[in-house]
C-alpha cells in the first residue's frame, strides 16, 4: 500500500496547474498533439481568427491532464469496490435460492464483502470531491458547460450534485446495511437452537435483491455512464453488473483456493471449485453477449450521437479496448471450456488473474476516454492506484476472515455442502464397472485391495 500511495502522490504532483505546463507536457511526449496545436496557433496568427477555439482547446487539454491522477484513482477505487459488490449479489442469490452447494463458502463471501465499507467510503469521497469541483471527471457538474448545453440542461433534474450524492448515499447505505445484518444473522445461526436466523436471512436476501437490481442499475448510470452525459445505453446497467458479478465470483474462487491450500477449508473439495469455475465461464459468456449486443446495435444503427462512444474508444484506446474483449471472453472460454480444467486449482487461478485484469481494463475503457481523452497512459498513477487498493482490499478481506470460524456450524444445508460430489462413471483399469453410488454421501465402496480406478466424465 505504501508503494501505491507513493505512486498516487507522484501522479498528483506531476499534474499541470497551468495551460503552459499542460502544453509543455504534451510537447515533451512528442505524440503529435502538441504539433497539431502549434499548427492551429500558427493558422490563427495568419488568418486572424481561431483564438477563442485555441483557448478552449488549451483549457480542455489542461483539464484532461489534471484528470489523469483522479481518473486513475477513481478507476481503481471503483474496480475493487465493484468486486465486493459483485460478491454481495452472489451471496444474496445463494441465500435467497437456499443453495445447498455453497454454505461452505459463505464465510469467504462475507469476508470479501467486508471491503464494502472502506471501499464505499472512498468512492463516495471521490464523488463528493467531484461535486465540489476538485476535479473535472463529470463534465455535467461544471455550470459553465451546462449553461451552453441544451441536452445537459434537460437532464439537470437528475444530473445535479445534490441529488447525485443523495442517491449515492442511499445505494451505499442499503448495500452496507444488508451486508452487516446478513452477516450478523449468519453468525447468530451458528449459536442458535433453531433455524429462525436462517429463515430471516432468506427473507431479507430475497427482498434485498429487488433493491440491488434497481440500485445497481442507477449506480452504473450515475458513477460510470454519466462521465459521457450525451451517450446512453439501456443495456449498461446489466453490462456493469455482469462485469462486477464475474469479477466477484473470480475472487471468491481465488480466495477459497488460497485458504484451502493453507488448510483452513478442509471440507471444500474440487466440486466446489468446479462450480465456481462454471460461474466464471458462464458469466464471462454472458458479459460478452451484453458487450456484443450493445456494440452491434450501435454500429448497425450508425446514429452519430451513439457511435461517438465507440469511435473514441477504437481510435484512441484501440489496444485496451480490443485487448479487454480478448481477456474477458477468449481466455475464459478457451481455458475453462474443458470440465477437467475447472478442477485444476492453478488453472483457475491463472484464468482468474486474466479475468480480473480484463475487467479492470473494462472499467478503464469506460472512464478514461471521457475524462482524459487521447492523453491516457498506464503509468505510475494507474499502477500506484492498483497497488494501493489491492493492498487495502486484501487487508480488510483477510482481517474479516479472522473474525469468525471459516465454516458455518448450523446452516441447514451445511452437510449437503460438505458432501458435494458430482457423479461420474467409475471404472477400474481392468474395465470392470464400479457402482458410482458408492461415491455418494452415504455410499460404501467395496473395492479390492489396491484396486485402481479411473474416472470417465459424463
Amino acid at each position: 500500500m505504501a508503494v501505491g500511495v507513493l505512486g498516487i502522490g507522484i501522479g498528483f504532483m506531476a499534474a499541470p496547474s497551468t495551460v503552459e505546463e499542460a502544453k509543455a507536457i504534451v510537447a515533451g511526449h512528442g505524440d503529435g498533439h502538441g504539433d497539431a496545436h502549434a499548427v492551429a496557433e500558427g493558422h490563427g496568427d495568419e488568418m486572424g481568427h481561431g483564438d477563442a477555439h485555441d483557448a478552449s482547446h488549451d483549457e480542455h487539454l489542461l483539464h484532461q491532464l489534471q484528470n489523469k491522477p483522479w481518473a486513475a484513482l477513481y478507476v481503481a477505487a471503483f474496480f475493487f469496490f465493484m468486486i465486493a459488490l459483485g460478491v454481495l449479489a452472489f451471496y444474496a442469490i445463494q441465500r435467497a435460492a437456499q443453495a445447498g452447494w455453497s454454505p461452505l463458502l459463505f464465510r469467504v463471501m462475507e469476508g470479501i464483502t467486508a471491503y464494502l465499507v472502506p471501499g464505499g467510503i472512498i468512492v463516495f469521497v471521490i464523488l463528493a470531491l467531484s461535486v465540489a469541483h476538485m476535479n473535472h471527471l463529470f463534465v455535467w457538474m461544471d455550470p459553465e458547460v451546462v449553461a451552453h448545453d441544451t441536452l445537459l440542461q434537460g437532464k439537470a433534474g437528475f444530473l445535479n450534485g445534490t441529488f447525485f450524492l443523495i442517491r449515492a448515499a442511499v445505494f451505499l447505505g442499503g448495500w452496507i446495511l444488508y451486508r452487516e445484518y446478513s452477516r450478523k444473522l449468519s453468525l447468530a445461526q451458528d449459536e442458535s437452537n433453531d433455524d429462525s436466523n436462517f429463515k430471516l436471512n432468506f427473507r431479507i436476501s430475497a427482498a434485498f435483491l429487488v433493491f440491488y437490481l434497481i440500485s445497481e442499475s442507477m449506480m452504473s448510470w450515475d458513477w460510470i455512464m454519466s462521465v459521457d452525459p450525451h451517450w446512453f445505453s439501456t443495456l449498461f446497467g446489466w453490462y456493469i453488473f455482469a462485469s462486477m458479478f464475474v469479477s466477484g465470483i473470480t475472487v471468491i474462487a481465488m480466495v477459497t483456493i488460497y485458504l484451502k491450500s493453507r488448510g483452513y477449508l478442509p471440507d471444500v473439495n474440487d466440486s466446489h471449485i468446479h462450480d465456481l469455475a462454471k460461474f466464471m465461464f458462464g458469466i464471462s459468456i454472458f458479459w460478452t453477449y451484453l458487450w456484443f449486443s450493445q456494440f452491434m446495435l450501435i454500429w448497425y444503427s450508425n446514429i452519430p450521437e451513439e457511435v461517438t462512444y465507440y469511435v473514441t474508444r477504437i481510435a484512441d484506446f484501440n489496444l485496451p479496448f480490443f485487448g479487454m474483449v480478448a481477456m474477458n471472453f477468449l481466455f475464459p472460454v478457451l481455458l475453462l471450456m474443458n470440465s477437467d480444467f475447472k478442477r485444476v486449482n492453478w488453472f483457475v487461478i491463472m484464468t482468474g488473474i486474466v479475468i480480473l485484469a480484463g475487467h479492470y481494463l473494462d472499467i478503464f475503457n469506460a472512464i478514461m476516454p471521457a475524462t482524459v481523452g487521447d492523453q491516457w497512459f498506464i503509468g505510475i498513477p494507474e499502477i500506484g492506484s492498483i497497488l494501493f487498493f489491492a493492498g487495502l482490499f486484501i487487508f480488510f478481506v483477510f482481517r474479516a476472515l479472522t473474525k469468525a470460524p471459516l465454516q458455518p456450524k448450523r446452516n441447514p444445508f451445511i452437510e449437503e455442502s460438505k458432501h458435494l460430489v458430482y457423479k461420474y462413471n467409475f471404472k477400474s483399469y481392468d474395465d470392470s464397472i464400479i457402482d458410482h453410488s458408492c461415491f455418494s454421501i452415504s455410499g460404501n465402496c467395496n473395492l479390492a485391495n489396491d484396486q485402481d480406478i479411473r474416472i470417465v466424465t459424463n
